[in-house]
């Protein structure tokens, strides 16, 4: 069973804000600015961050204490005497967090960034990856009728 609260100021609060900012809780429009998908495979989990325009030696990936970080940075591209008519695109540094069980190896966490996507591959340990378990029996009892 899925529980869910209902707060009617907390909606009003987010409604008001996204009014009035455009944004709340760092996402602009409903939409996370480092949106991420999440892949599960027998030995991995893979994450998948969306970074376009993002310079690679910005990035950074950390680890600690069961908390995978991601950082990026998309820096001003106006040249002098460029004044930005209309600005959708979110500039700055962002950062996104991501609790980690206890099942990832941490010390072989892997990362790559190609074509905007940044992906960071999770390796599970051997207890957390799928195994099939063998069922013992006692034997057949006969059924007498």
């Amino acid at each position: 069973m899925l529980l869910t609260s209902y707060d009617p100021f907390t909606q009003e609060f987010d409604r008001l804000a996204r009014r009035v900012f455009g944004t709340t809780n760092g996402a602009v429009g409903r939409r996370s600015v480092m949106p991420m998908d999440v892949i599960r495979r027998k030995e991995e989990v893979e994450l998948r961050f969306d970074l376009p325009g993002i310079d690679p030696e910005s990035l950074e990936v950390t680890v600690d204490r069961g908390v995978l970080t991601v950082s990026a940075k998309r820096a001003e591209e106006y040249a002098e005497g460029e004044n930005p008519y209309r600005r959708e695109r979110v500039m700055g540094t962002f950062t996104r967090r991501v609790s980690l069980s206890d099942t990832i190896d941490a010390e072989k966490i892997d990362a790559g960034y190609t074509n905007g996507v940044l992906s960071v591959r999770l390796p599970l340990l051997e207890k957390a990856q799928p195994r099939k378990v063998e069922i013992h029996t006692d034997g057949q009892k006969e059924i007498a009728a």
